[in-house]
């Protein structure tokens, strides 16, 4: 087992610790700059999203929006509420500017993925997509390079699908015990119960599950923090100027000015919004589009959402409150955000952010068993396959749960995750070119006065897509 640790220790090193982070940045520089600052020109056009599309109505499509919505509930996490509050204990106020950096900057890099993934998403036999960077890898790279989309898939199933689902179990149940004194035990089968009911409906009812869960989770935890903000209203110009003179080493306070401010900024961003990770895409690809730019516009709206709406909600309790103290990291964690909310309405807040890990971490979960499906997709078509997967899943959300130690043999997540981040990277850089001709092609029709562009397989004969999944949509 210290073997196992050593080498998964050394590649997150590798990954994590060395490459990962600065490939991001500069990657979602280069994207950025290259599409003409595609995010903010597109800025006002992700919101049409959030509106029901009347052409999806009773049809066996996902809807556009539907799809953000499962995107935002993986994205939007445990680690909105307990990973912000570590960033500021190790990195000061200045690590939230940072986060806010890396978002917008992300938001291109999001886009790209996306539109290659709905690009290359192949039709389903139940009339749905499947689609990521397994695929777009296998045909947008060719197939001598499979091996490299299986390689990924397994990092995604790794990561994701196991060992991120015994965490999230695990930080529901450490957060009803703590909070109401509920067992773990029957918070873990009460969970994994509610788990196996959704993933057994496939995508379809995890998109209908998102539908209903994501907006009332996003609205209860922003309305908490903008009644927060309110209170403290005539505080707030005074955070927001010691959130950017920390951000830049201007009155640092904490060791490590900053330096330790960017470090932790940029890398709870990135792990919050999952930005170039590769994870999304494979959600994004199962939606109904015209084309496959508006997808990543929508997906760009989905960065935005998890680190500069939600992370900042997060982060505005904390610094607004008198609990915090810079240098000092006696409180942390969730526990430092729990604290941040009483000092600020009382110690009912406990039960409230209880209930809100539960939201975000159900999300999260039903969302990391749809990567895992998506993946295992790609290596087998076995429906005993699916289910096992299904099982294990359910199996894990409640031994994470009941066993919170048991959560220590899955020490291979991060750097799994690491491995296909740089796979998915690598790809991205390779496909850039076919991103930009979908971006070429989607602003010419704009310009010529199209409202909803729409995707001409024909113009697109010499890629290997799969022109069924556009027949509806030409």
């Amino acid at each position: 087992m210290e073997l196992l640790q050593t080498i998964f220790g050394t590649i997150g090193d590798l990954t994590w610790g060395w490459a990962l982070v600065p490939f991001l940045v500069v990657l979602g520089v280069f994207f950025t700059l290259l599409s003409g600052l595609v995010q903010f020109e597109f800025f006002g056009r992700m919101f049409r999203a959030l509106f029901p599309d009347p052409t999806v109505a009773g049809t066996n499509r996902i809807s556009s929006r539907e799809a953000l919505l499962v995107s935002v509930g993986g994205r939007v996490g445990g680690g909105n509420i307990a990973g912000v509050a570590v960033a500021i204990t190790l990195g000061g106020p200045g690590a939230v500017f940072w986060m806010w950096a890396i978002a917008l900057i992300g938001m291109a890099t999001s886009l790209f993925e996306c539109s290659l993934a709905q690009l290359y998403k192949e039709s389903a036999e139940d009339g749905t997509y499947r689609g990521g960077p397994a695929r777009y890898i296998i045909h947008g790279l060719g197939k001598n390079f499979r091996w490299l989309a299986i390689l990924y898939a397994i990092c995604l199933i790794a990561a994701f699908a196991l060992g991120f689902n015994a965490f999230q179990g695990n930080t529901v149940a450490g957060a009803a015990f703590d909070s109401m004194g509920i067992p773990r035990l029957a918070t873990g089968v009460a969970l994994a119960a509610i788990t196996g009911l959704i993933v057994y409906g496939g995508i379809h009812r995890i998109a209908k599950a998102a539908d209903v869960i994501i907006p009332f989770m996003a609205l209860m935890y922003i309305g908490m923090a903008l009644i927060i903000i309110a209170i403290n209203i005539t505080e707030v110009p005074a955070m927001i100027m010691l959130i950017v003179k920390n951000a830049f080493g201007i009155d640092s306070a904490i060791a490590g000015g900053m330096g330790a401010a960017i470090a932790q900024g940029l890398r709870r961003g990135l792990f919050s919004n999952e930005a170039g990770l590769g994870s999304a895409p494979n959600v994004a690809a199962v939606a109904y589009v015209r084309h496959p730019i508006s997808q990543g516009i929508v997906q760009s709206l989905s960065v935005f959402i998890d680190t500069i709406i939600i992370c900042s909600c997060t982060a505005f309790i904390i610094l607004l409150g008198n609990v915090y103290v810079p240098g000092a990291a006696d409180v942390n964690g969730v526990a430092l955000t729990q604290q941040s909310l009483a000092s600020h309405v009382g110690d009912w807040s406990k039960y409230y952010l209880t209930v809100a890990i539960l939201l975000f971490s159900f999300s999260s979960i039903i969302y990391n068993y749809y990567l895992g499906e998506n993946a295992l997709s790609v290596m087998t078509k076995n429906p005993m396959a699916r289910h096992g997967l299904r099982a294990l899943v359910i199996a894990l959300v409640l031994i994470g749960a009941a066993a919170p130690g048991a959560t220590s043999v899955f020490f291979f997540s991060d750097p799994m995750m690491g491995i296909l981040a740089v796979v998915n990277l690598v790809a991205l850089t390779m496909l850039f070119p076919i991103g930009m001709r979908l971006l070429t092609d989607y602003r010419k029709q704009l310009k010529a006065g199209v409202e909803h562009p729409l995707l001409n397989p024909d113009d697109y004969a010499d890629l290997d897509i799969d022109r069924t999944a556009w027949t509806g949509e030409k």
